[in-house]
Order: structure tokens, then sequence, then C-alpha cells
């Protein structure tokens, strides 16, 4: 206790304690140490995939009239189709998984994220970009020189995941996603978007 008291009688003891308490403070919230021991795994489906029923609905395609012949339906709306891909490589943290551009029978587009596995960190984006994906180091800081597009926030570290573009968004004009951490500015990992 007479320690205790004998430093605290000093004040440059007491300010180098505060700024101690304090620096490990903001370190904490800034680099969030935590997350590299939670996983958060999002499982999504792709939106608008049609399971296949196991019998034609009446009137639907594959129905019969009364006379037994087959009756004529509306065209089914296309599925989803897959406009480009590529697979994740890693840049300042592990990364693997694949990525998709995906036109839905709607019109809309979504950037899917299938079997992802990386880090999770803070403040994780989806970034749609026009850089080229580089591997190595030099790779992992290139994605917000050019033009890019934030998808949101990364909704796990771990799984399959959906993430529209903006209506307002050419997806031509963009040939790779990039898991970006914005508090950094530095790539998790990337992909090249091959068109398909």
């Amino acid at each position: 206790m007479g320690r205790v008291r004998a430093v605290l009688a000093r004040p440059w003891a007491v300010g180098v304690l505060v700024v101690a308490v304090v620096a490990v403070g903001l370190g904490s919230y800034w680099f969030q140490p935590w997350k590299l021991w939670q996983d958060r795994t999002v499982t999504e489906a792709l939106p608008g995939a049609v399971e296949p029923s196991a019998a034609p609905e009446k009137g639907g395609p594959g129905a019969t009239s009364p006379t037994g012949s087959p009756t004529p339906s509306a065209s089914a709306p296309a599925g989803p189709e897959t406009l480009a891909g590529g697979e994740l490589i890693s840049h300042e943290h592990t990364t693997s998984g694949a990525v998709k551009l995906v036109r839905l029978a709607d019109g809309s587009h979504v950037v899917r994220l299938e079997n992802l596995d990386t880090s999770n960190g803070p403040d994780l984006r989806v970034w749609l970009t026009d850089a080229p994906v580089k591997e190595g180091r030099a790779g992992w800081h290139v994605f917000d020189d050019g033009e890019y597009v934030s998808l949101g926030r990364l909704k796990g570290n771990k799984g399959s995941q959906n993430y529209p573009l903006p209506a307002d968004v050419d997806p031509a004009r963009f040939s790779s996603v990039s898991i970006w951490c914005d508090r950094f500015d530095v790539s998790f990992g990337a992909a090249e978007l091959a068109r398909v």
C-alpha cells in the first residue's frame, strides 16, 4: 500500500499511467484484436433461385388439357444468370472462396461470395472495383486508387452471401471484387471477375 501511495505521489507517474490506459483503450478500439478469434458465418441462398418441384402445377409447364394435349403456358422468367466470376486470392489476411456477378430474373445484379473464408476484422466492406487484382503486397492497396462501389459491410467472414448492386451501377464497368478493410485501407483478399 505504501508503494502505491509513493507512485501516486509523483505527478509524472500518474501522467504516464493515464497515458498508458488511454493508449490501451484507443488501441483496442482501433484494432479490435478480439475479432481475430471471432468468426461469423452467414449462409444465404441466391435470390431468385427456384427449387425444382416434384410435380407441375395445374396449368403450369408440363400440364395437360382434358384432351391430353399440352396446355400453353406463359414462359417462365429466366433464373439467375452468372455474368462473371473468379476465385479469391489472399492479400493482408488468408482468404479463399469464389465471387460471382449474377443478374437476377428481375434484371437487378448481386455480387455473390461463395464459401468465403477470411479473417474477421474491423470495418470490413465488399467493394466492386475497376482495379486489377495483383498477388502479394503489391495488391494490398490498389483498390481505392480507381473507381469502386462499396456494397456494404461484410456480413460474415465465412459462408455464402449476397450483396445487391445499386440500380444506377453498371456492372460492366468493374472488373474485380475486394474484401476491403476501410479502417486500414487494405485488402484482405480479392478476385478478378472473368466474364462468362
